[in-house]
């Protein structure tokens, strides 16, 4: 199965309140998204990868490229939408889509979240992790989801049929996997996620756990 990998880079980042492009503030000495980048560039089941910008993240482009990557410019409306644009774009097939602000996301975790979908059988898939572990580790969660009685939050990692999702105009039958994996569902929005991310990541290179 050939899967595109979507890293999505064209946020604002206005609630991290920092003058730098959000992909580009740097966890413990290196861009958010280079963590990301290389998750991806680990993983044993991604053909290709293409970094999705918008006019809000020109240095992101820049910085991408270096890296030796393909990148196209969304319109900026936002996650879902961006997503959709950049499919119909490009004109691809099975995509994993994930966020720039996911710095602790592993090769590992994408590459089973990819086995899973081949397993499942459904068009699309999309990873969610339980809302009392963003509040246990004191990360913010603004998407929150009631799946059956579970109070679920949107981690980011999303995979769709490409081609089923251009046929349609309304939403994919979904496959809902829930992680309470800690590398998934850490997104830097905020400066205390900031500082969350910086601590798990530290205590990981030292071979601990901080949560």
């Amino acid at each position: 199965m050939n899967i595109t990998a979507l890293i999505m880079a064209g946020g604002k980042g206005s609630r991290l309140k920092v003058e730098e492009e959000k992909p580009l503030v740097k966890i413990c000495g290196e861009p958010m998204i280079k963590y990301v980048i290389d998750a991806v560039k680990g993983s044993s089941r991604i053909s290709s990868i293409v970094v999705i910008v918008t006019k809000h993240t020109p240095k992101t482009a820049t910085f991408a490229r270096k890296q030796g990557l393909r990148v196209l410019y969304a319109p900026g409306k936002g996650f879902c939408l961006d997503l959709r644009y950049s499919i119909e774009k490009l004109k691809i097939g099975i995509v994993l889509a994930l966020c720039a602000d996911t710095p602790l996301i592993t090769s590992g975790f994408l590459d089973n979240v990819m086995l899973h979908y081949e397993r499942c059988k459904k068009p699309a898939l999309s990873v969610m992790a339980p809302l009392e572990i963003y509040e246990r580790i004191g990360l913010s969660a603004d998407t929150v989801f009631n799946v059956q009685g579970r109070k679920l939050v949107p981690t980011g990692v999303n995979i769709v049929d490409g081609g089923r999702l251009r046929e349609v105009k309304g939403e994919l039958e979904e496959e809902i996997l829930v992680t309470e994996d800690v590398e998934a569902i850490v997104n830097v929005n905020t400066l205390e996620d900031l500082k969350i991310a910086e601590s798990i990541l530290r205590a990981r290179r030292l071979g601990g756990c901080s949560c």
